[in-house]
């Protein structure tokens, strides 16, 4: 019915247990269709009602045999960690691309962690080592452990992780995690920064957004062939990092160009032209993959990544006959 949507809650969404081989290959889809030609996706816009906080709005057109719209309305605010609230609260409504009208609205806020942790895993498929056994993860909140699931996937030959956070309650949980999940990862609680870091194949930070951030990753702390991801934009690694290496990746050249057009965010990062690729450029085979010296990316997390996920949570829904169907 054209008047129906069908809701679906984050339990709903959880419900479904939907792997995250599943969400890697959709969010692999969706930038090779990006690197087609096939995707319309404007920068997200955002506003900011509190001090390091953003309300983003993003939406997305997949054309090819996707052929689906969708719009996630997004909100960050790190205070909400010392309120036992999720750092990312958000809906996604997806619309029907023939008339206009809405087909689902769902939780976004599990579908955001997936598809994030789902996206790096997808940049170290190209740029990582093929034989990586050792993850360093700065920031061990929700997208910290979705990130340790997210690589161990793609990468079996995983075997240590080294994770870091100033919050002893967040290495508890993701030890916990990366325990319940797999059982030949070790994992290590960094007493240090740079303890992490040190003969890591692969760096992820996933640190709060922040205006004006305090950046800590040196350089010094990473071995001379290593993978460095940005899940954090510009909040964690020094800006050297990123300007001195030979490959520097982004998911989108329009929303960095805005995002550092704005003077806040990427600042002293490398300019929009300055960028090795877009990841839709190397899937598609438009830029080689570099598996030697310092490879750099900052993923900013973008609407096709989200339309792609929620395409998957909405098909694995109606075979299950999960959710509510809600007139309006």
């Amino acid at each position: 019915m054209l008047n129906e949507v069908l809701w679906l809650s984050e339990d709903d969404v959880i419900s479904l247990n939907i792997s995250m081989a599943d969400v890697i290959s959709a969010v692999e889809e969706g930038w090779r269709l990006k690197g087609e030609g096939k995707v319309e996706m404007p920068a997200k816009i955002g506003i900011h009602p509190r001090e390091n906080c953003y309300i983003h709005a993003m939406p997305c057109w997949i054309g090819g045999g996707v052929d689906t719209c969708g719009e996630k309305w997004i909100s960050g605010f790190p205070e909400n960690l010392q309120k036992n609230m999720p750092y990312n609260i958000g809906l996604f409504i997806i619309t029907d691309s023939n008339d206009g009208h809405m087909i689902s609205v769902m939780d976004a806020t599990y579908l955001t962690t997936m598809r994030t942790g789902a996206a790096s895993a997808v940049i170290a498929k190209y740029f990582a080592d093929p034989k990586s056994s050792k993850l360093a993860v700065i920031g061990a909140g929700t997208q910290g452990r979705i990130s340790v699931h997210a690589i161990k996937t793609q990468f079996p030959a995983l075997r240590t992780v080294a994770a870091y956070d100033p919050l002893a309650v967040q290495l508890d949980k993701l030890e916990a995690d990366a325990r319940a999940a797999f059982n030949d990862l070790e994992v290590v609680k960094a007493k240090s920064i740079e303890e992490a870091c040190k003969d890591a194949d692969i760096v992820i930070t996933c640190c709060p957004v922040l205006a004006n951030p305090q950046r800590f990753v040196k350089k010094s702390y990473l071995k001379n062939d290593v993978l460095c991801i940005a899940v954090d934009h510009d909040s964690a690694f020094c800006a050297d990092v990123m300007t001195e290496a030979p490959v520097y990746v982004i998911d989108d050249r329009g929303q960095y160009e805005y995002m550092q057009g704005g003077g806040v965010y990427f600042q002293g990062y490398p300019t929009e032209q300055e960028i090795y690729a877009e990841m839709s450029e190397v899937i598609v085979g438009k830029k080689p993959v570099v598996l030697k010296g310092r490879r750099t990316a900052a993923p900013m997390g973008i609407a096709c990544n989200d339309v792609m996920t929620a395409r998957l949570i909405y098909t694995k829904a109606v075979e299950k006959k999960v959710g509510t169907w809600v007139k309006h």
